[in-house]
């Protein structure tokens, strides 16, 4: 049986907008999705594996999607990121969610 697909706008580092499709029922993140459409160059993002480590999957959001609340380990890396805003997320703590369809973020620039 098919899952359901969920439309999410990906603004790349180049700042070209991408509309992918996203599965919610392969317990992905947005890390992984943006990592399945190589929409980063290899080793430029989820390089500590989705394990909230590092910071090279953070994105901004730019629509009002509710997301799941920001817990610890991703505030505190967050705190010491580079390029932080208000609307910094780490890809890989944003699971993949039929709520999140529309979702639009743009990946931070490489630290």
């Amino acid at each position: 049986m098919e899952g359901q697909d969920i439309k999410i706008t990906i603004i790349d580092r180049d700042g070209v907008a991408h509309d992918v499709d996203a599965p919610t029922d392969m317990a992905m993140n947005l890390m992984e999705v943006v990592r399945s459409y190589e929409l980063a160059p290899e080793g430029t993002i989820g390089v500590c594996g989705g394990m909230a480590m590092c910071a090279s999957c953070q994105c901004y959001v730019l629509s009002d999607t509710e997301l799941p609340e920001i817990q610890d380990d991703e505030e505190a890396m967050l705190s010491e990121a580079f390029y932080v805003k208000d609307n910094s997320r780490l890809g890989c703590q944003i699971h993949i969610t039929p709520e999140l369809d529309g979702l639009k973020v743009e990946l931070a620039p490489e630290s």
